[in-house]
């Protein structure tokens, strides 16, 4: 008998080896991951109710905000990771084109002029850079061989340092230093040497007085002198960290009590319902209350350093990596500031404070890493 009896064909068609999908996977939902920003989401609305003295106004519209975001969210998982990695640099020379035109025919608003007005509808377009600067990193070390060489690692800088440039010019250094660190974070994990990182971070000492001296505004360099002196000017520059630091210490191990804080509740306390509100937290539930919510953040950002090792490509470890980092960044900051550690710059905590753009922003974060989480490459014959 010949040989061609005993030989089976396989099908024209490519099949894959892979279980059916659940529902989840084909919704491209991260199930653990969308339960702790739900939990999340749920604990920043019962604190920003006492935050804002009880003002329903302020719950109603984070919770139409959070909405939205979670719906941007949603639609950000259901898009291929190849379109985010071709588009990036059509969305990051956009972005781009948008911080030159704030430059020109911004909206001012406390000596500051970060914002486009649109039909009357104001945006700030140095929100879309925190994804868009990352993604194009990512997009540009994607192919290329890693560790990079020095010319790559010009070529990223290159990409980094454009948007950081411009939206210092705003001024918004804050911003300026997520949005850089968000696409270093990409460089680093693609395998940065540690040659240049410290070349790097040798620089940045040596040109610290030249920055000091014509790289800060007024403001800039008072908000550093009050980190390391507080007490100076209790009254004027060191009264926002005066008073969230009484309202951390006043809570103690259990709190006061919901709604009872005396810093918060008696307005002791500024902007206590948007960066500070973690010193209402810590006043109200104490330092219990506050370990919880870090256990949440640590939760969530367990969850994308997981989906960042188990990514299929490059381009999505680097991009679900930063994203992860930046989140961590923005936590981190946050509670530095509001505890003395860091300068006051302006960074709210991720979805607890107040705030419509930044839920956005990093809600469609998440649908991206949501997006690299359920992707799966398929094995055809």
């Amino acid at each position: 008998m010949a040989s061609r009896d005993y030989m089976h064909r396989l099908p024209d068609s490519h099949f894959s080896l892979s279980r059916p999908a659940s529902l989840s996977r084909r919704l491209h939902i991260d199930v653990p991951l969308l339960i702790l920003l739900l939990i999340l989401a749920g604990v920043g609305l019962v604190v920003l109710y006492s935050a804002a003295g009880a003002d329903v106004h302020y719950v109603r519209r984070q919770s139409v905000f959070l909405v939205l975001a979670f719906g941007v969210m949603f639609v950000a998982a259901q898009i291929p990771l190849d379109f985010y990695r071709r588009w990036s640099p059509w969305l990051y020379v956009g972005g781009c084109c948008l911080l030159v035109a704030v430059l020109f025919a911004g909206v001012g608003a406390k000596g500051a002029q970060r914002w486009l007005a649109v039909g009357g509808f104001r945006f700030q377009p140095s929100e879309a850079l925190k994804l868009a600067v990352p993604m194009s990193v990512a997009a540009f070390l994607h192919g290329r061989n890693l560790p990079p060489s020095i010319f790559t690692v010009i070529g990223a800088l290159a990409i980094v340092c454009v948007p950081a440039a411009l939206i210092v010019r705003q001024p918004d250094l804050g911003t300026a230093i997520l949005i850089a660190a968000s696409g270093l974070f990409a460089l680093y994990l693609a395998g940065l040497s540690w040659k240049l990182i410290g070349g790097a971070l040798l620089a940045l000492g040596v040109s610290a007085w030249p920055i000091w001296e014509w790289g800060l505004r007024d403001y800039q360099r008072q908000r550093i002198l009050t980190l390391v002196n507080p007490d100076a000017d209790r009254l004027g520059a060191g009264w926002n960290i005066f008073q969230s630091k009484a309202a951390i210490g006043s809570g103690g191990l259990l709190g006061k009590g919901y709604m009872q804080g005396t810093q918060s509740q008696l307005d002791f306390l500024p902007e206590s319902h948007t960066d500070f509100i973690i010193a209402v937290l810590s006043e109200e539930w104490g330092m219990r209350g506050a370990m919880l919510l870090l256990i949440l953040y640590v939760l969530i950002i367990a969850r994308g350093i997981y989906i960042s090792f188990t990514a299929q490509t490059v381009f999505g470890r680097l991009l679900a990596g930063s994203i992860t980092l930046t989140f961590f960044v923005y936590v981190f900051v946050n509670i530095g500031m509001v505890s003395g550690l860091l300068p006051v710059v302006g960074v709210p905590l991720p979805l607890v404070s107040y705030g419509g753009t930044s839920a956005i922003t990093l809600m469609a974060g998440f649908g991206i890493l949501m997006a690299i989480g359920t992707e799966r490459r398929r094995v055809t014959f």
